[in-house]
């Protein structure tokens, strides 16, 4: 039998609809990537990015969640380094990843954050409540923005650096879900045993929620990544939208 050579193009029939939108703040306007429901409306989900920037693996998940439903929003929190950057994964383009991670301080992140969520909150196809998801430096935002941005629910992806912050553990009123790879060195299970403890005696409200992928390494859930493990991104997909479905 001849092997198949159809050439596949994009699909351009998805009904999600996208567009990069101006989010206003007090150091001036940033570009966010809007993805917005079949239905036209949804609950908000603010998607905060890798160190990579608002690239085309976070666009994508932008638009998964997005045809699950949610009006999704992910802002360019390099804006003031890099407006639009986008890197890839190895050599001088993670070092400059690296780089730019390090000068995006916490007060502007949570400044960034709050606008997004006004701007999200403010657009008509948003919905009453509001989420927070996150990968990798996205995931430790995602949990800043669960204990000082006032988000709903929040979903930490491999977070990294959350076992540094700690101490934001006792302002967090809202669910909050863990999913974490079994060997990932830069969150080692240490760090994990840290914040499971934390989060025990976090406020009553911030019920946590840990999930762990035997098999996986950091990075699991990019389909443009070595790391890249299907049944472990399958899996943080499926619990995600499941723990964040009470937003509708």
């Amino acid at each position: 039998m001849r092997a198949d050579t159809t050439p596949f193009a994009p699909a351009s029939n998805s009904p999600v609809r996208t567009a990069w939108t101006q989010v206003p703040s007090p150091d001036g306007d940033f570009g966010a990537y809007l993805a917005l429901p079949p239905s036209g409306h949804g609950p908000g989900l603010l998607l905060l990015q890798e160190i990579f920037g608002v690239n085309a693996h976070i666009r994508g998940v932008a638009e998964q969640y997005a045809s699950a439903g949610f009006t999704v929003l992910a802002p360019d929190l390099f804006w003031r380094q890099a407006p639009r950057v986008e890197l890839d994964y190895v050599g001088a383009d993670r070092e400059r990843a690296l780089a730019l991670m390090r000068t995006l301080t916490h007060a502007q992140a949570v400044q960034d954050m709050t606008a997004s969520l006004a701007a999200l909150r403010a657009r008509p196809e948003c919905g009453e409540r509001v989420g927070a998801i996150g990968y990798c430096m996205g995931g430790r935002l995602a949990f800043t923005a669960a204990a000082l941005c006032g988000v709903d629910a929040a979903v930490c992806c491999y977070g990294g650096g959350i076992a540094g912050q700690l101490d934001l553990a006792h302002r967090i009123g809202c669910p909050v879900q863990f999913h974490h790879a079994a060997h990932d060195a830069s969150i080692p299970p240490e760090a994990v045993a840290s914040i499971e403890a934390a989060m025990a005696t976090a406020p009553a409200g911030a019920q946590a929620e840990f999930h762990q992928y035997a098999g996986a390494q950091h990075g699991f859930n990019c389909w443009a990544r070595s790391a890249y493990h299907p049944a472990s991104a399958a899996r943080t997909l499926g619990r995600s939208l499941d723990f964040l479905a009470p937003l509708f």
